[in-house]
């Protein structure tokens, strides 16, 4: 049988090559595939699931087997950035809101705000749970779930942290107003205005707008398109600042996509450790790896929640909208629930019991093994359309996971005027300098990849190469 469903690979995959079958389009039932190649059901079966492993077919849940885009090929990358050496307070971010805004304009096509769109989420998944928590639980549902939240909820997440080798008591978590609200959280207990906290650079906007907010100093250290932020000059920025705390997004980060390795997790932990700082984990895309299990996050190497402050969410995953994230504070969990409680009093309760029933029966797992195919596959398409579209000499990350791209344009391409151009023509885009403190990256922009792959989108692209190389 070895040998047989090894041949009904090899034919399966001289006709893809025939372009009997083509990238993007779905193969056969396997009960057809098995009657063409004359084979068993199981036999075909099989070769599909060796087609998969080798990254020639992906299995749709409920649609059967799709035969993969092609990989882009390796375009260059950015380089490992330089950012300034000294703590800086944040200028500039007042474009955010427009950002935001234009993500629910119909008439714009929108690839800055890092919000998928409704193709890309199981709403009805969501809609049908969210109907059964106000069912199940009447009243309940529309009263006050003080913190730290909903205990179902929490177990789940716990068990899922559990899983990933970084164990916590559900009785450790905080429910929150989605990533962002943890994120301030997490500073306010930590941090005093006019404390200086050291960032990886770029880094995600909103983290900027929080940390003006609270009258704090960003310090951006260099870090690496794939292997995140550099633990050297961290080390080295260390002996030279007050730094107060260290916020990081080791899986997939925002804007650049890189991932570190359990060697270089480890490696931060213990230097911050060392040193009695205090690192922020932003790990809210670390479902969204495209290959292998579900990468590690750091707050598995500080097991007592001494060091390690873990922040995450469910808004990339399962729908913006619901705004239901989590803390896990360690040692700062009797003044982050106050807070909290200070804050806004509570996270809806409908949500967090929605959640909670997807997370309980297994749909979340079951929506996360398609949407992973699904963003890698607009990845690839964006990556081919920057390599094709884009003016010569651009560049473009890598990422694993998540979905989005950092792009960085020819010296002398403007982000900011190109803004304003594409957005003439109905374009929106997320300039560099947004992802700064100081304002770096002007030549640089971020880009949503899920966005649904229609020709106006493919027009924009277009569009947006013109506009970058005039």
């Amino acid at each position: 049988m070895p040998n047989l469903y090894n041949r009904v690979a090899r034919d399966i995959t001289r006709d893809i090559e025939r372009d009997i079958y083509r990238p993007g389009e779905r193969l056969p039932g396997v009960r057809r595939l098995a009657q063409q190649y004359q084979v068993s059901i199981a036999t075909a079966l099989e070769a599909c699931r060796l087609l998969e492993d080798q990254g020639r077919l992906e299995a749709r849940l409920r649609s059967g087997f799709f035969v993969r885009l092609p990989i882009a090929e390796k375009v260059e990358e950015p380089a490992m950035s330089s950012p300034p050496k000294r703590p800086s307070l944040v200028k500039g971010q007042e474009l955010a809101l427009q950002l935001v805004k234009a993500a629910n304009d119909p008439k714009l096509i929108s690839f800055g705000a890092a919000v998928p769109t409704a193709q890309f989420l199981p709403l009805r998944a969501v809609n049908l749970a969210m109907g059964r928590a106000l069912r199940e639980h009447g009243t309940r549902a529309g009263q006050y779930e003080f913190p730290p939240g909903d205990i179902n909820l929490r177990r789940q997440i716990a068990r899922r942290m559990t899983e990933i080798g970084s164990p916590v008591d559900p009785e450790e978590l905080i429910i929150t107003n989605g990533c962002q609200e943890a994120l301030g959280l997490a500073l306010r207990a930590i941090t005093q205005p006019g404390d200086v906290v050291a960032v990886e650079s770029p880094a995600y906007y909103g983290l900027f707008q929080v940390i003006d907010f609270l009258g704090l100093k960003a310090l951006e250290i260099p870090t690496h398109p794939r292997e995140g932020i550099s633990i050297e000059a961290l080390e080295f920025a260390l002996e030279q600042w007050p730094v107060k705390a260290v916020i990081a997004m080791p899986n997939f980060s925002n804007p650049l996509g890189g991932r570190m390795s359990d060697e270089r997790k480890k490696a931060l932990v213990k230097l911050l450790a060392r040193k009695q700082i205090i690192l922020i984990e932003d790990d809210i895309y670390g479902d969204l790896g495209f290959h292998g299990e579900r990468p590690s996050v750091a707050r598995g190497f500080d097991p007592n929640g001494e060091t390690v402050i873990h922040c995450s969410s469910f808004t990339k995953t399962l729908a913006p909208g619901l705004r239901v994230g989590w803390i896990a504070p360690g040692r700062f969990q009797e003044r982050i629930e106050y807070l909290k409680y200070v804050l806004n009093l509570a996270t809806p309760t409908a949500p967090q019991l929605a959640i909670a029933d997807l997370l309980e029966r297994g749909g979340y797992d079951r929506y996360l093994r398609q949407a992973r195919n699904e963003y890698e596959q607009a990845v690839t398409r964006m990556t081919r359309a920057v390599e094709k579209y884009f003016p010569e000499g651009t560049r473009v990350t890598q990422p694993d996971g998540g979905f989005v791209l950092w792009v960085e344009f020819p010296t002398g391409v403007d982000s900011e005027i190109l803004y304003d151009k594409a957005l003439a023509h109905g374009i929106c885009i997320a300039p560099g300098p947004m992802f700064s403190a100081t304002r770096k990256y002007r030549n640089f922009i971020r880009l949503n990849c899920a966005v649904p792959w229609e020709p106006r989108v493919e027009k924009a692209l277009i569009k947006l190469g013109q506009l970058a190389g005039s």
